[in-house]
């Protein structure tokens, strides 16, 4: 939880650990206001998975630095002075046990990766005592809750549910209390296992599944989606814990493409072959299908749809955009005119990195209702690789998620400011086709997939 959240009661005496001094963790460095702290060499319990690399283990639990709850977008702007507090702050309330167990006392700042991660699987194991809260920070944000969940305090806030859940959603968000009750005793090893690709979120605990793929929520700011990168954190919030046997996997765009997939499949139907363009219509000879994609031709660039029409539904489909590259997304095409304006509208399909599209309109940009509602930027993989992108289209409401973060939320019934002042007539159209706005680039399709919603 949020460290203002509620007061804690002294917990049950200590352990007592055999802790080795931190000494050479501070050295003169910290001084000087150094801001990378290093920790003294730890053996690793459990060896390292394939794959995965040790955040804790030996010689190699010196990329971790302090910082309290804090927006991880003000870390940067703070003095080298607070950040040596910080630091020192890990010296004072941070050991390590001969068997290298790290200890925190319940006080002082949390250990922070120097490093920002995004799409990743954390494993680790935390052992705390009765009444102690503590948590796991992913992109620098709360979190994944750990506390007392026989505690009867905070009962009333959840803690009965027990730990894993992501105490810092909404009241009411998928992940905000775990679906089991998975917790050991105190003093015994709890295993965590985290699987986050953008703010999809999957936590096990102790083998059980206690947040499923949810949507992890932005704590500092609820009106963007979860930061594409940023520090793991391990929280210390009034009661003694330890940690053990910290490994990361930085997963692949293929990685996470898959694991984007495997969830919520029932419904979807496939609406390409990956041989040929059968059940589709429009400029077919501007497209061409190549190595199991649907590419629009350099230099040519129609609109290509689907002969069937649909009312709600959902679309899944993987991207890969060249240097420079655009297209668009036909919502609701009526099958003639311009998609963006004819049709519900055109979700822009772009590389938003490109120098020559540095100045255009907000909704101009990737996954942009084009003209009406402007996308958040900053979730796109690297030029080159591929995307992966829900769209659900219900009445007026248009939900564009890539790469598993939320980029666009809007109702276009509401929207009445148009770029350029130029209407979109056909906003309100209630059945279309569903294709895509070429505009000679060879942008890339694959893995296209539909489920329409309330059997319609």
């Amino acid at each position: 939880m949020g460290r203002n959240h509620i007061a804690h009661l002294p917990g049950p005496p200590k352990e007592n650990h055999a802790k080795m001094p931190l000494k050479k963790l501070f050295s003169a460095a910290l001084a000087a206001a150094v801001t990378v702290s290093c920790i003294s060499p730890l053996a690793a319990e459990t060896p390292v998975a394939e794959g995965f690399e040790a955040l804790t283990g030996e010689n190699d639990f010196s990329q971790w630095h302090g910082c309290p709850n804090l927006d991880p977008r003000k870390y940067a702007e703070q003095s080298d002075e607070k950040k040596a507090q910080w630091n020192q702050e890990i010296k004072d309330h941070w050991s390590v046990a001969e068997d290298g167990t790290v200890i925190n006392d319940g006080h002082g700042a949390y250990l922070t990766t120097n490093e920002d991660f995004g799409d990743i699987e954390l494993r680790l194991k935390y052992k705390t005592v009765a009444r102690a809260d503590s948590g796991i920070y992913l992109r620098g944000t709360p979190q994944v809750q750990i506390w007392d969940y026989t505690d009867p305090g905070k009962a009333k806030i959840g803690a009965d549910k027990g730990s894993g859940g992501l105490w810092n959603n909404a009241a009411g968000a998928p992940g905000k209390d775990p679906l089991v009750l998975a917790d050991k005793a105190f003093g015994e090893w709890n295993d965590v296992r985290i699987v986050q690709v953008g703010a999809r979120t999957s936590v096990w605990l102790n083998d059980k599944l206690v947040v499923d793929h949810a949507l992890m929520h932005n704590y500092w700011d609820r009106s963007l989606p979860l930061f594409a990168k940023g520090p793991i954190q391990l929280q210390t919030h009034g009661g003694e814990i330890q940690w053990r046997d910290v490994q990361v996997k930085r997963l692949s765009a293929e990685e996470a493409n898959a694991i984007l997939a495997s969830h919520g499949q029932e419904g979807f139907e496939p609406i390409f072959d990956g041989k040929t363009l059968a059940g589709w219509t429009g400029a077919a000879s501007d497209y061409q299908v190549l190595d199991g994609a649907i590419q629009c031709r350099e230099g040519r660039g129609g609109n290509l749809y689907t002969e069937k029409t649909y009312k709600d539904f959902k679309v899944r489909l993987e991207f890969q955009v060249p240097a420079g590259g655009n297209n668009g997304l036909a919502i609701r095409y009526p099958g003639k005119g311009n998609p963006a304006y004819a049709g519900v509208t055109e979700l822009q399909v772009l590389d938003n990195t490109a120098e020559k599209y540095s100045k255009l309109d907000d909704r101009q940009y990737h996954g942009s209702a084009y003209g009406m509602a402007a996308a958040t930027r900053g979730y796109l993989r690297p030029v080159g690789e591929w995307n992966f992108q829900e769209v659900t289209v219900k009445g007026s409401q248009i939900v564009v998620e890539l790469n598993g973060s939320v980029i666009l939320d809007t109702d276009l019934s509401k929207i009445t400011d148009y770029m350029a002042d130029s209407a979109h007539p056909g906003k309100m159209l209630e059945e279309g086709h569903f294709g895509f706005a070429g505009h000679s680039d060879p942008v890339r399709f694959r893995a296209l997939s539909i489920q329409t919603i309330d059997g319609e």
